[in-house]
């Protein structure tokens, strides 16, 4: 223990440090290793209480001047307010804690009833409202070289002018694009914004158009010369053939017909318009408009595993208005899961993760607790590339355009250490906003995971999922998935779940996954998701005292059998579940619902031991150990406080 006169040198030291930074003489006021920021702060000052710094860079160099000689955590407290970042906040191994202690960032008062509201967003205020000429109940507002693909107005995300509808005529797919029997997009005004959506099952994706014209060849018939490589891509990824199927037709003046949506005019390079037509009730020149323009609010980023950024806090602090622009380029997102495919070598693909909005890289025992994800444009949060040892805890994450968090090894990587992170009672809901083949949690390659105690609800595909894209055998070890609440899954997208796996989960049962005390239920309407689905090649789960009902199924999977990659030792004990399979598919003499050949096979070495089936005459109600299951799953005290309403 340090001595009272020990203490107050090591403050006399901060004190000191943090003025020289400063570049003025030292305070006269007790020092302290608190520091302080505020909106109305002086980036001159000292980052005291009373005279607190202006902005988080600033803060972040007072810590980077007293680290090395830490004897005590070092806090910067946010007071209340909006900080809006200019650039993205870059940390680095230089902004560690040292000697045993932690550097933290918190909003001022945090985990008192004083706490203060504080938002790092990486958005702008759109101003200067008017009337848009020519265009009755359109609102129009200028905004220099702004690119972006999100807009919210009042809090609340603004969806792209759309069709609403697929391409029009008959369409008849093409080396370049398409020709239709419809002469309509003939009259769409700058075709060259024009983005189509395309989605199948599990997959969603869009492409880029480059240019309307009349066939050459055939005069009743449109020619739709699509963006080059995203439609390249689309055909490899998707077939010919399904393309010929797109769902909705997005980003053109014409199709700002409904009330609350927006188009973004970039006729004029470097003076662009944004064009929004109100809901009801709404006045532009009072309703607060955010456009985000970063694509990273924080990075924590160690330089390889030798230095990793380590030690670090982030609590009570709400990360928002960050967009993500590689599907504009002309490669498009061609896309499945969370990844978006780009031109390799040779002609190959190559496939790419959605990255994170805030996002950690070589970095270890990394805390976030408290913290909300929200108005975001790609992932939440992603920890990859040799990030070990972190805390995710009591966050919340909701309306964001991918998923809400990744961890481990993510394409294009194929190798990594990922160890000991831990992902607890967050709250992740309605992610997917615009990608929707996004997953609340995906857990890739990594060792001792454990995902526990989260509610995950109202996604447009699937809740938790723990299983790289790709076999990347011998990398994943000691998966720990247990006590989570999920409801709501597969809202758009079907053959995704509750809780998914693949792949290969470690060399034995005790070193593979442990599905355990999860409760799964209340997600019917799919025409294929399953509770708890263990797809492809996954081997070695032990599934056990989990709750799982009203799923298309509740247990599952497809079998590759070919290659000696079939689904295998899997166990199954002390589950309830209502073991539903649709009606299309023959129920086999064991539980659960896997499909046939030639597409799967049979899985080998199941096991079935004290499972309890649910029936409408003894649903889980009548099975205290059942409701006993469902009542612990998802986040424990005091961070059950902050859920929605569950099932409904």
């Amino acid at each position: 223990m340090r001595t009272a006169r020990g203490s107050a040198a090591a403050a006399l030291a901060v004190a000191a440090a943090l003025a020289s930074t400063a570049g003025a003489p030292a305070p006269h006021h007790p020092p302290t290793t608190e520091l302080y920021v505020a909106p109305w702060g002086d980036d001159h000052g000292p980052g005291t209480l009373d005279h607190p710094f202006a902005t988080p860079a600033r803060a972040q160099r007072a810590v980077r001047a007293v680290a090395p000689h830490m004897t005590s955590d070092v806090t910067v407290n946010l007071r209340a307010g909006t900080y809006r970042l200019t650039s993205p906040l870059r940390l680095t191994s230089a902004d560690s804690g040292r000697n045993g202690h932690r550097v933290v960032y918190q909003a001022y008062g945090y985990g008192t009833a004083q706490q203060e509201p504080v938002t790092l967003s990486g958005g702008r205020p759109v101003t200067g409202w008017r009337h848009a000429p020519g265009r009755p109940g359109v609102w129009q507002a200028d905004v220099g070289s702004l690119e972006t693909r999100q807009f919210y107005v009042d809090g609340h995300r603004a969806p792209r002018a759309s069709l609403g509808a697929p391409l029009p005529g008959e369409l008849t797919p093409t080396a370049t694009g398409y020709t239709t029997t419809s002469r309509l997009p003939l009259s769409w005004h700058r075709p060259a914004d024009l983005e189509v959506v395309y989605r199948y099952d599990y997959a969603e994706g869009r492409c880029g158009v480059k240019a309307v014209s009349e066939s050459a060849t055939t005069p009743a018939r449109t020619t739709i010369t699509m963006d080059q490589p995203c439609w390249r891509l689309a055909r490899s990824l998707y077939g010919a053939d399904a393309l010929a199927r797109t769902h909705d037709v997005e980003n053109a003046p014409d199709f700002l017909t409904r009330a609350g949506t927006w188009y973004l005019d970039r006729s004029r390079p470097g003076h662009h318009t944004l064009l929004y037509r109100p809901r009801a009730g709404e006045d532009m020149t009072r309703t607060e408009a955010i456009t985000p323009t970063l694509q990273t609010l924080l990075s924590g980023t160690g330089t390889a595993p030798s230095r990793p950024l380590h030690d670090l806090t982030l609590r009570g602090l709400t990360f928002a208005h960050a967009t993500w622009l590689a599907p504009n380029e002309p490669a498009g997102f061609a896309a499945a899961w969370s990844m978006y495919m780009r031109p390799g070598r040779g002609g190959d693909i190559t496939a790419r993760t959605v990255p994170g909005n805030v996002t950690f890289r070589y970095a270890d025992r990394i805390t976030l607790t408290g913290n909300r994800f929200v108005h975001l444009g790609a992932q939440g949060l992603a920890l990859t590339a040799g990030t070990s040892h972190t805390t995710v805890t009591g966050n919340v994450l909701t309306d964001i355009s991918d998923g809400g968090i990744t961890l481990g090894v993510l394409p294009p990587a194929t190798r990594g250490t990922n160890a000991g992170n831990r992902i607890t009672d967050n709250w992740i809901h309605h992610i997917g906003a615009e990608y929707r083949a996004a997953s609340a949690v995906w857990n890739s390659a990594t060792q001792d995971t454990l995902i526990a105690h989260n509610q995950v609800d109202h996604v447009p595909y699937t809740g938790i999922l723990s299983g790289p894209s790709e076999d990347l055998r011998g990398l994943t070890r000691r998966t720990r998935i247990l006590g989570n609440r999920v409801f709501a899954t597969n809202r758009l997208l079907a053959d995704g779940g509750g809780i998914y796996l693949r792949g290969d989960q470690g060399p034995s049962y005790a070193d593979g996954a442990l599905v355990t005390r999860n409760a799964v239920t209340d997600s019917p309407g799919a025409v294929w998701n399953i509770g708890i689905y263990t797809d492809d090649t996954s081997n070695r789960v032990t599934v056990r005292d989990n709750v799982v009902h009203d799923y298309v199924a509740s247990i599952g999977g497809c079998s590759e059998n070919w290659g000696n990659r079939p689904v295998r030792n899997i166990r199954y004990t002390g589950n309830y579940w209502d073991d539903k399979v649709p009606s299309w598919l023959a129920r086999r003499p064991y539980p659960g619902a896997w499909p046939p050949a030639p597409d799967c096979g049979d899985p080998q070495h199941l096991h079935f031991t004290s499972n309890t089936l649910l029936t409408p005459t003894t649903p889980c109600p009548t099975h205290p150990t059942c409701t006993a299951i469902t009542a612990a799953a998802g986040p424990r005290p005091p961070y059950r406080g902050h859920l929605g309403p569950g099932p409904r």
